[in-house]
């Protein structure tokens, strides 16, 4: 596996795939890799015939007083399960890389980064955006992976490359769990071993609002609060908790048919989100 930190170096790697007639797919990652990114790189290996994964900790999607700085940083670690799993290429650009100094150029896609993480952590999907755009155009990839545990991103990414016209194949990889249940995350990592436990009831909620709608009940706004109270019992603070089309993550209506159930809530320090989604 190849290791670089430049921008020219990555496109001269790529642009010698590219004459020899060979596909790109990539996989952007911030690092501290679990079984959930591993599975993209998996993924990749079967969209591609060769696959570049990126570890950038993005500084412009952290928010005032969020953990940019302690955010798990594990190069080593991660570069022998790259190594492992088969990745071609392995970039690990710098800020210094990615943002000039005195960039002023950012991405908002207005609309669906308003609303649920967008309206709890402003800027986070500007710099989401920003950072992706900025990953697609260095690697230029014929297809990229991202995992749907965090649906909203994945949906302003998709609606970011349509708008902007960039050639590139976005691919959406189903959330990996532990046995509890609980969503494979980096910041799981900050979770005491208590808080573990009790982690596994954000599931325990979506799969019960889930069941509800499938078993035909139509009161949507009961089923919020009822899947609010159920995780406040369980020793979270909720952000929030939504039916949703999985379209455009408007609210849903009574005659929607394929839908997401998205929540966000803190648990002790740790702030975490799941979803689940499905048809009815």
């Amino acid at each position: 596996m190849q290791i670089i930190n430049t921008v020219c170096g990555i496109r001269e790697a790529i642009n010698a795939w590219r004459v020899a007639g060979e596909t790109v797919a990539f996989v952007p990652t911030m690092g501290n890799l679990h079984a959930g990114h591993l599975q993209l790189v998996n993924r990749a290996k079967k969209s591609a015939d060769r696959v570049v994964v990126s570890i950038f900790v993005n500084p412009t999607q952290f928010g005032l007083g969020e953990d940019f700085e302690a955010y798990p940083r594990t190069e080593l670690e991660d570069q022998e399960k790259l190594e492992i799993e088969g990745a071609d290429l392995l970039f690990l650009p710098s800020v210094s890389d990615i943002y000039a100094p005195d960039v002023k150029t950012i991405i908002t896609v207005t609309g669906i980064s308003d609303s649920y993480c967008g309206s709890f952590r402003p800027g986070h999907f500007s710099g989401v955006a920003t950072v992706v755009c900025k990953l697609l155009n260095i690697v230029q990839p014929n297809v990229a992976l991202f995992g749907l545990k965090d649906f909203q991103q994945f949906a302003v990414i998709n609606l970011m490359v349509r708008d902007l016209n960039i050639p590139v194949e976005i691919l959406g990889v189903d959330t990996v769990r532990e046995s509890t249940g609980l969503a494979l995350s980096s910041r799981n990592a900050y979770l005491t071993q208590d808080e573990r436990m009790k982690a596994s009831a954000l599931y325990v909620s979506l799969c019960a609002a889930r069941d509800a709608i499938l078993a035909g009940s139509q009161n949507y706004e009961d089923i919020e609060q009822k899947a609010i109270q159920s995780i406040q019992k369980a020793g979270f603070q909720a952000d929030y908790f939504f039916v949703c089309r999985s379209s455009d993550l408007k609210k849903a209506n009574l005659d929607d048919v394929d839908l997401v159930l998205l929540v966000a809530a803190k648990l002790g320090k740790t702030r975490l989100i799941d979803n689940v989604y499905f048809s009815k």
